[in-house]
């Protein structure tokens, strides 16, 4: 191991803001979800079963993501600031570009032009793995209810992001050097895995690569392998029958759906994600990329890897 200090990094990430062509269709869809949703003709806020809120839903032209807001610890925000401008970030940021948000910590660009919010706040991101609940029927007992008395889907928490990038190996030490995320795994330089130091998912935000900047898919956190598929199945009835799964990823080794949402971009089931305690060293690999995007499950659609960001 290097002998140079780590740098200081975030510790979770607080919330996304998308922006969206319409709020309605938002509505629907991460209502159908399982996520709460409440807002106006101007912003819908999106809530899981933690209560926190995970997101802005802001309306616009076309999708994009309009920012990304991460929280540290305050002793570390300005050594993050420092990293951030030591390794390239703009902070010429306009207060139009907030949409609204406060003005509390830093705001930057990254290298490919993606707006990050650092402040100081609570952390968001759990401090060891959850558990995954797995109910298991003695003799002579069913093991499972019908369909029509199957719960309906709530997520516990949001998981993580992933994000397109022109370049993904540059993006990836920006946010090491920037904000001290730390390589969990890679394919060659099509797609990365970064987590937290401070306790984090395998993966806290992640990168695939693409001909420009956009937005791929937000993971929410459920307690069961039944919850993924049951999940599926109610986004299927509301409509929303495209996306990815059911499967088990080999990098991070959750089990995963994923729905195409009305702007081509996916909200994620996930369930079971690996977790790297603060203060461990995880073996970040490099794989193969038929080896590396899942164990089992379907074909990947063409559409998945398209970036639909405006």
């Amino acid at each position: 191991m290097s002998n140079q200090p780590r740098p200081a990094g975030v510790h979770s990430i607080d919330h996304f803001a998308i922006n969206v062509p319409s709020l309605a269709q938002a509505d629907h869809f991460y209502r159908n979800f399982g996520l709460e949703v409440n807002g106006s003709s101007d912003e819908l806020e999106l809530r899981a079963q933690d209560g926190h809120r995970w997101a802005r839903v802001l309306p616009a032209s076309g999708k994009s993501l309009a920012y990304l807001s991460f929280n540290c610890y305050a002793a570390d925000l300005a050594q993050i600031e420092r990293q951030a401008r030591a390794a390239g970030a703009s902070f010429d940021v306009d207060a139009k570009s907030l949409r609204g948000a406060a003005k509390e910590g830093i705001w930057f660009y990254d290298l490919d032009g993606n707006l990050l919010q650092v402040k100081a706040g609570v952390k968001t991101t759990p401090d060891s793995k959850l558990p995954l609940v797995q109910e298991q029927a003695p003799a002579n007992a069913r093991g499972s209810v019908t369909r029509a008395e199957a719960p309906f889907i709530r997520p516990r928490r949001m998981s993580h992001v992933l994000m397109f990038s022109p370049d993904v190996p540059r993006i990836v030490d920006f946010y090491n050097r920037a904000l001290g995320l730390r390589l969990s795994d890679k394919s060659i330089d099509v797609i990365a895995f970064t987590h937290g130091p401070h306790g984090s998912d395998h993966h806290l935000v992640a990168f695939a690569k693409s001909s420009a900047k956009g937005w791929h898919h937000v993971a929410w956190d459920v307690a069961r392998i039944d919850d993924v598929g049951i999940g599926a199945a109610q986004m299927a009835k509301a409509g929303y029958k495209e996306g990815w799964g059911t499967g088990r990823h080999v990098l991070g080794s959750n089990y995963f759906h994923y729905v195409r949402d009305p702007w081509g971009s996916f909200s994620e089931y996930s369930a079971d994600i690996d977790y790297v305690p603060a203060g461990v060293d995880w073996p970040a690999g490099d794989f193969l990329p038929e080896d590396s995007l899942y164990l089992w499950g379907p074909d990947v659609p063409e559409y998945f890897i398209r970036n639909t960001d405006s």
